[in-house]
């Protein structure tokens, strides 16, 4: 162990609109300080974001996200002065050198092939000790040759694929949750759209959820449950058959998802983390970002998709749940190889960890 406690700093992308980023370092946050209680943990996010009040970490306030905020980025990492820096998914290439050069160890998660590119960059290359990508392979492909010679030559490993990050589901945490919301295991379907802030032309895209929510109720009989998310600004509706939350934690989500018959959800992390989990869903793009990932694990028969309004989701959802379609998308699904990349992360943390402070 070091002679003094290591310091840790999360640099997340942040916004009004997305939580993936920030979700996904939290989570390793939380497993950091699990795994090495002593650890000292820093967040920077933009201060615009829903969550940068609640951040459980001390969060540096940002006025954007941290990547459009070099300057005070790097100041801070001079204060701070890290031994791990984890970007997930921001950054540029002079805070990753900045990083490099204060002696930390350097992180970067990428979670499409843009930014999987953009992190293969030789100069950021250089200055990076390991490269995740959060996406499983049958979703972002390998990486082409010439990518693959030029790591080769600057003696760089090629980016690991570990797939989606989440916690494991609590089996007590989720009986408790099931019992507070009068719910029975397999017995109900969940709907997400995300953190909730995502907008179309018609409005935020959670509030045709909840038209749908209502609809497969009237259809199926089966209870819904409808998780707003933390960017969505309006008053929940109430439906016959409809609960309503506002908000779970990233464990309860998962604990509800994984008891749920099927879900509902967005093109984001909750669909690779339902695919990992094994459980059936019906998915909607609600950003531009979303729609390549939905079709790849629509077209490897992971999931079924839907446009964003709400009648065509209860229709999908109601077709899904007939027998035949159903035994199809769970046949599928059991024999899909993406597993939560959680471990092999902290792993990585763990050799790099050894390498920095010795055994």
């Amino acid at each position: 162990m070091p002679l003094r406690s290591p310091k840790f700093l999360f640099v997340p992308v942040s916004s009004s609109e997305g939580v993936g980023e920030y979700m996904r370092s939290l989570i390793v946050a939380n497993e950091v300080k699990r795994r090495w209680p002593d650890a000292t943990i820093q967040f920077i996010l933009s201060r615009h974001a829903p969550y940068a009040s609640s951040c459980p970490f001390p969060a540096a306030l940002l006025d954007d996200t941290p990547t459009k905020n070099i300057k005070a980025v790097n100041d801070f990492m001079s204060f701070f002065l890290p031994d791990f820096v984890i970007f997930d998914a921001s950054g540029r290439r002079s805070q990753l050198v900045h990083a490099n050069k204060l002696g930390a160890k350097v992180i970067f998660i990428s979670q499409h092939k843009r930014k999987r590119s953009r992190g293969m960059k030789v100069l950021r290359a250089r200055v990076t000790d390991s490269h995740w990508v959060v996406q499983p392979e049958f979703v972002i492909g390998p990486i082409n040759w010439l990518d693959r010679q030029k790591l080769r030559l600057i003696e760089k490993p090629e980016p690991k694929v570990i797939g989606p990050i989440f916690v494991n589901p609590n089996p007590i945490n989720q009986a408790a949750l099931l019992s507070e919301y009068g719910l029975t295991a397999g017995e109900f379907i969940l709907l997400n759209a995300g953190s909730g802030g995502h907008t179309n032309s018609r409005g935020f895209i959670v509030e045709e959820f909840a038209l749908a929510a209502a609809s497969i109720y009237q259809a199926t009989q089966l209870p819904c449950v409808i998780v707003y998310g933390p960017n969505y600004p309006n008053d929940m509706v109430e439906a016959e058959g409809v609960t309503a939350i506002k908000e779970l934690n990233h464990g309860e989500l998962i604990d509800l998802l994984d008891a749920a018959k099927v879900a509902v959800l967005s093109g984001g992390d909750t669909l690779l983390q339902a695919i990992a989990l094994k459980k059936p869903s019906l998915s909607v793009a609600v950003s531009k970002d979303q729609h390549y990932r939905l079709k790849v694990c629509k077209d490897s028969g992971l999931t079924v998709s839907s446009d964003s309004k709400a009648q065509r989701i209860s229709d999908g959802l109601v077709k899904l749940i007939e027998a035949e379609n159903l035994l199809k998308l769970e046949t599928a699904l059991a024999s899909c190889e993406c597993i939560n990349g959680l471990d092999m992360g902290m792993n990585i943390i763990t050799e790099l960890f050894h390498k920095k402070f010795g055994d």
